[in-house]
């Protein structure tokens, strides 16, 4: 065979494997590479949607880190539902799914009670933890009181607003339950057996055989949650919004973040400086400092992830 004849051979090869790519090199250029390079681009410019964008060099930059004053507030408060949040939802998902698996009768009814919150929109889902938690007239706060308990002012009371939005994220946990319970009933019962021959206690068997064996899935459950909280929108805002009592009059502004900016997110700024104050070139520093951020958790997981998967030696 000739040079010229392995030259063409490996040609053909290559555009073979070009045109069976190219469905996601295409998805890739259009849906991440070409808006995350725009981004960059933006985050230099003095741009309102309206005028041809202008080089501003770093004053964008500046703004944001140095005189934007809700951007660390929404820093902090991402950061805290990143650790608090997530951690809870993993856990608690993790608690339900055990739960259930070990359950004899019923299993199908519990599966789907737990199931169905996730189900509900969030905009409902919000609203409707709004009003089981309003301070004055909620039915939660109602129980609390009855039973001698301090009340709390939940989402009007900046040390609670957060919590009570981790009481919502715990309520809608029926995605997690499913693929941890897929996990577990995964789990070779052989090993379970071999532990208790061992004379293993059930917190032992669960170190030392259920976490090993599940620990690709929590390490998936932590990278996902990390993500999809960093993309924390629409709950905090209806209800900083519901509690604040402007939701439905047209026409009212309210700065996101009520009570006090403690519920505010850093994908709230993105839209707060793009779509109502114009400024393209701040939103696009805010949603380039989110991508940084999950990018650096989502690397530190998966550096962690044989500490993970070893977790039980």
């Amino acid at each position: 065979m000739t040079t010229h004849t392995l030259r063409a051979k490996r040609r053909r090869s290559a555009l073979r494997t070009a045109a069976f790519m190219s469905p996601w090199l295409i998805g890739f250029g259009v849906f991440f590479a070409y808006p995350l390079v725009s981004t960059v681009y933006f985050s230099f410019m003095d741009y309102d949607g309206f005028r041809p964008p202008e080089f501003n060099g770093l004053e964008n930059w500046s703004y944001v880190f140095g005189e934007y004053p809700l951007f660390w507030p929404a820093m902090r408060n991402t950061l805290w539902l990143v650790v608090v949040m997530v951690t809870c939802r993993v856990v608690f998902g993790l608690g339900i799914g055990l739960l259930i698996t070990k359950i004899k009768t019923a299993t199908g009814v519990f599966r789907t009670l737990f199931y169905l919150p996730y189900l509900v929109p969030p905009v409902a889902a919000t609203l409707a933890f709004v009003f089981l938690l309003n301070p004055g007239t909620g039915p939660v706060n109602s129980i609390l009181e009855s039973i001698g308990v301090p009340a709390p002012a939940w989402f009007t009371d900046p040390a609670w607003s957060k919590p009570a939005l981790t009481a919502l994220a715990l309520w809608g946990i029926g995605d997690l339950m499913v693929i941890f319970m897929a996990a577990l009933l995964d789990v070779p019962t052989e090993q379970y057996e071999a532990a208790e021959l061992d004379g293993a206690s059930a917190w032992q068997k669960f170190r030392f055989v259920t976490l090993p064996n599940i620990s690709p899935i929590v390490l998936f459950a932590v990278v996902t949650g990390v993500i999809q909280t960093m993309q924390y929108y629409a709950q905090p805002l209806v209800a900083g919004k519901v509690a604040s009592g402007i939701l439905g009059n047209s026409g009212q502004q309210l700065e996101p973040g009520y009570p006090e900016k403690s519920t505010l997110t850093l994908p709230q700024l993105v839209y707060n400086l793009g779509f109502q104050r114009f400024d393209y070139g701040s939103a696009a520093v805010i949603a380039l400092v989110l991508f940084v951020l999950s990018m650096a958790f989502t690397a530190l997981l998966m550096r962690r992830r044989g500490g993970l998967i070893q977790a039980g030696d």
